[in-house]
């Protein structure tokens, strides 16, 4: 075997496999293990996990020699599988919030009475007739903890659940869910019966005026000891985790607050109740904050509660709640002044005070209201309606289809209304001009949409109309109107044969496709277009907009649809998701691709495997907008998704490639480099360039911490980008007959253009890929003959350092790429301090030099406190000094030259000498003195001020030399203190002058 191939064979058989996930019994055979486990950064199985696995081990029934089932028993195997779901638990800090969003009533319940179990309280004690204040604290604890569950679980069972869509039944699953719902339903029949009691427990709770504790893995540990070991230790006042009064007091008062509010639906009195606890609340939060080891309690939340036990509890005599809005709509509601309801919305739509929501609300109570033979309220409802849809227009949402129902027949009553609406709504000297243009559109968009022409007078000759719309645009909706309708003669005046014109079919067609262009909800978009094809089968409705863009790699397959309603359907509802998408509106995006998923299911697999992908691309855009945007890992079903659509092989689907290129990215972000590295198939890395560039960097950051491990794959990375970054020279000869070179820029030797690996790598965002990339640019970038001033970067001395063919590469675009790299690397992180020192070096290297200043403080600064603290050496090496140094002098900053010098490992003397006897100097000379601690160039300063006759300056230098710190007699801390707080003042200085 030769020498590289015994070296490949080591390198693969030391690669290391996957983890495999580590099973609950090894947890049981292994004491020190589980906290092991808890220690890491992404357990696997998850904290949440184990305590089910354990729990149901722990439950498990047996069966004796005559195959009868018996309750689990309680042996030692079950005791210790019992205390560490408790220890798991522990290790969440008794996080009720996170608990009841991972474990079901069943197995919370169980954990819960384990823990009163191990906490010595006595089964079959009704927690009301103990005495809190008696008990040890974590034994005190235990009971809180079980009460505030039960009570929550309560409030939570009220709320309404949206049923999960039952997959293939299979017996045993079905069985299963069956006997965890009707579980689940005798333990909340059991917890509402005791909710009084729970209630009373909590109510004592808040009288106690002592700290408590919960138990932690090692209290968990000394009990599990024999009794003679723990020595009292668990019950002292010292164990476990302190919780204080005022935070045990801040979690029950909420709790308390949502069970009474929940309760105020049946008893209104309750209400009273509900809002002491919660201004309670937000008092203890005022004073101690809304979060602790213990508990976090949702403030917005909060906030709401507290809004709605003032509107609730809100008496006539109250002025102070009267003043709200809220207040003022619940008394309306209340007592039946619907008039001035109306004007209150009236009064918002210059405040904009109320969210939407909450007027939608209202108006749907008073349809409900109508509907159930209030005639009188069809006016009101109309009215809150045109107030909602003014708003709706000014702060630039679509208009909600019941106003286009309400006004499908106008009248000048109506149109009246709508006008005092308007004028209402918008100050004209005030507002600005993105509201007046938002205003006029709604008018002119009216008109057009009318056929009364009466009507459409009545608005075009309305002052606010004549104010918003110039006379040019007046002119162009005259002109629209008339092309509308040959018969339509619009005048000043409104003659009498406006009265009678009849409806035509092509406005009915205009107005639907209006509508069709402006919806976004797929019901209606379906709706509309049955209508459209009913009145005529000659128009291809997907092309009345042209910003419904569809990839062409789909638009063959949809317009090859039979159906042209299908086709117009599922070809608008695609372009319509896109779109959403692409402006980042998820929301209506997943609504529209599941309807479309929904209608292609049912005609072509290929169709529904495209939407499948879309549906997958959109996941990834939503979760790294949100949940990923705060650092929290995507869901492991989202991760084998990805996973799952790199290895699809199904033959003849259209694929787009920036769903590829999304996926690598998603996976290198969120540092799967295990699979990108060991899993992905091999036929995949060679057919799909973005899979073999993800597997290479995930390779070489993988192997990083050992350089000459990592030189292997990073020469590999690095021959991919020197090939993409190269251009093919062909040669030419001119009609003169010379030759001639030509250079094409984007000629594709590489797997993928630079243009493409560029927009690739700003998807990115995991720091360690950035600065490897980064460095390999860096080193790129240094390569190239005729460099005078490298960049330094991380990681550098890993790539080659030579290239065989200097000419094919474009190091032009390799300048534009790193810097492109660095600026989009600061969005990302803008304090790291190793991008903003590349960032600087760019700046040095392009005669920048204030720039390159900014940037070499910047680094220094975020990297200590604002130099509070010593700048770390390996960021202020002696080549970034001597930049900085070299700065300076071309900006003719002499005396902070001199001062720079001093912050070298061998202070330069030649040059702080030099510089100091520059007498042309742009910067603050002699105020610089007290930032100096050498004593040599503060004699050389006092010589050269006094051989020069300049006696202030000489007075300067004497004094700072004079300072008793900067005696050379001084011990070597005293000296080090004394230039360590020199360079901080300086540096300081510095910044400011540069930021």
């Amino acid at each position: 075997m030769s020498a590289e191939a015994a070296d490949r064979e080591a390198a693969t058989s030391s690669r290391p496999c996957t983890p495999p996930q580590t099973s609950w019994f090894e947890f049981v055979l292994e004491e020190a293990l589980l906290e092991q486990h808890l220690q890491k950064p992404s357990p696997d199985p998850p904290p949440v996990q184990l305590i089910v696995q354990f729990l149901e081990q722990a439950s498990k029934p047996s069966v004796n020699e005559q195959n009868q089932v018996q309750p689990p028993p309680d042996n030692k195997r079950n005791r210790i599988l019992k205390l560490l779901a408790l220890k798991v638990a522990a290790h969440l800090k008794w996080d009720l919030d996170v608990l009841e969003k991972s474990l079901s009533v069943p197995v919370l319940n169980m954990l819960l009475n384990e823990l009163l179990c191990i906490s010595k309280v006595p089964p079959g004690t009704k927690h009301v007739d103990v005495d809190l204040s008696s008990l040890p604290p974590t034994t005190a604890m235990a009971i809180l903890l079980y009460n505030r569950w039960a009570i929550r679980t309560i409030v939570q069972s009220s709320f309404p659940v949206k049923q999960v869509k039952p997959g293939p039944p299979q017996l045993n699953v079905m069985n299963h869910i069956q006997q965890e719902k009707e579980l689940t339903e005798n333990i909340l029949k059991v917890l509402k019966e005791q909710a009084a009691d729970s209630i009373l427990v909590l109510e004592g709770a808040l009288k106690l005026n002592k700290d408590l504790y919960v138990h932690t893995i090692r209290t968990l540990d000394l009990l599990a000891m024999e009794p003679g070991m723990v020595n009292g230790e668990t019950e002292s006042s010292t164990a476990g985790l302190k919780i204080s009064t005022e935070e045990m007091q801040c979690q029950v008062c909420y709790d308390l607050g949502a069970i009474y509010f929940q309760q105020g639906s049946t008893n209104a009195a309750v209400h009273e109740k509900a809002k002491e606890k919660f201004f309670k609340t937000k008092e203890l939060i005022a004073k101690n904050g809304s979060s602790s080891l213990h508990f976090t309690i949702d403030e917005a939340r909060l906030a709401g509660y507290c809004q709605a036990c003032e509107v609730l509890t809100s008496s006539s005599d109250d002025a102070s709640q009267q003043a709200t809005p809220y207040s003022k709509i619940h008394s309306c509601m209340k007592s039946g002044k619907y008039q001035d309801l109306v004007k209150i919305f009236l009064e918002d739509n210059l405040t904009l005070s109320l969210p939407e929501q909450f007027r939608q609300s209202v108006l749907r109570e008073l349809f409900q209201k109508a509907q159930q033979g209030n005639e009188a309220l069809d006016e009101v409802c109309f009215k809150v309606c045109v107030c909602n849809t003014v708003c709706d227009v000014l702060q630039g949402r679509i208009i909600d289809i019941q106003f286009c129902q309400l006004f499908l027949k106008p009248s000048k009553e109506k149109i009246d209304f709508l006008l005092e609406v308007c004028s209402g709504s918008i100050n004209l000297e005030s507002a600005s001009e993105e509201l007046k243009r938002r205003m006029a559109a709604f008018l002119k968009n009216l008109c057009l949409g009318m056929e009364d022409l009466q009507f459409v007078f009545m608005i075009s000759s309305h002052e606010l109309f004549i104010k918003l719309l110039k006379d040019d645009e007046r002119k162009l909706l005259i002109d629209q109107m008339r092309k509308r309708s040959p018969r339509i003669n619009l005048c000043t005046k409104p003659v009498t044969s406006f009265y009678d014109i009849p409806a035509s079919a092509s406005v009915n067609i205009g107005q639907l496709e209006h509508q069709l262009i402006l919806s976004v909800d797929p019901w209606r978009i379906r709706q509309i277009l049955i209508e459209l094809h009913g009145m005529t089968s000659e128009r291809q409705f997907w092309t009345i907009s042209n910003k419904w863009e569809v990839p062409n790699v789909y638009g063959s397959v949809i317009l090859g649809i039979k159906d042209s309603l299908t086709r117009d359907l599922v070809y608008i509802l695609m372009a319509k998701g896109l779109h959403c998408c692409a402006i980042k509106d998820f929301v209506h995006a997943k609504q529209l691709f599941a309807a479309c998923l929904e209608l292609v299911t049912e005609f072509s697999p290929k169709l529904r495997q495209v939407m499948l992908n879309e549906m997958l691309l959109l996941d990834i855009y939503t979760h790294e907008a949100g949940a990923g945007a705060s650092g929290e890992r995507p869901p492991s079903d989202l991760i084998s998704r990805v996973r799952g659509y790199l290895e699809m092989r199904v033959p003849d689907i259209p694929l787009r490639q920036v769903i590829a290129e999304e996926c690598v990215a998603f996976l290198l972000n969120w540092c799967e480099n295990e699979y990108l590295t060991m899993q992905v198939p091999l036929p995949l890395v060679q057919t799909n360039p973005y899979v073999k560039l993800g597997q290479l960097l995930a390779a070489t950051c993988k192997e990083l911490p050992g350089p000459k491990e990592s030189r292997r794959t990073a020469k590999d990375l690095w021959e991919v980008v020197v090939q993409i970054c190269s251009v093919s020279n062909q040669h030419k000869r001119g009609n003169d007959g010379r030759v001639s070179l030509i250079k094409h820029r984007e000629s594709t030797l590489g797997i993928m253009y630079r243009s493409e690996l560029l927009s690739f790598i700003k998807k990115l965002r995991e720091p360690l890929v950035l600065t490897t990339i980064l460095s390999l640019f860096v080193k790129l970038h240094n390569v190239r003959e005729d460099i005078v001033n490298d960049i330094a970067a991380e990681h550098i001395s890993i790539w080659p350092s030579s290239i065989p063919n200097l000419q094919s590469v474009d190091f032009e675009a390799v300048a534009i790429t790193v810097k492109e790299l660095v600026s989009y690397a600061l969005t990302i992180n803008a304090n790291n301090h190793f991008w903003l020192i590349i960032q600087a070096d760019i700046y040095f290297a392009t005669n920048q030099y204030s720039a390159a200043l900014h940037y070499y403080l910047q680094a220094g600064a975020v990297c200590s406190d604002f130099f509070n603290k010593m700048v770390p050496p390996d960021v202020y090496t002696d080549q970034v000094i001597k930049r900085m140094i070299k700065c300076c002098s071309l900006l003719n900053c002499h005396t902070q030259v001199a001062i720079l010098c001093q912050f070298l490992r061998e202070v330069d003397y030649k040059t702080a000498f030099k510089a100091l006897q520059e007498q042309n100097s742009h910067d603050a000379m002699d105020s610089y003195y007290e930032y100096i601690w050498d004593v040599t160039i503060l004699e050389y300063l006092t010589y050269l001020h006094h051989k020069r006759g300049e006696t202030d300056k000489r007075q300067i230098a004497i004094k700072a030399i004079g300072q008793t710190e900067l005696n050379a007699s001084n011990p070597e801390e005293v000296l080090q203190l004394a230039a360590q707080r020199r360079k901080k003042k300086f540096l300081q200085a510095m910044a400011k002058l540069y930021f």
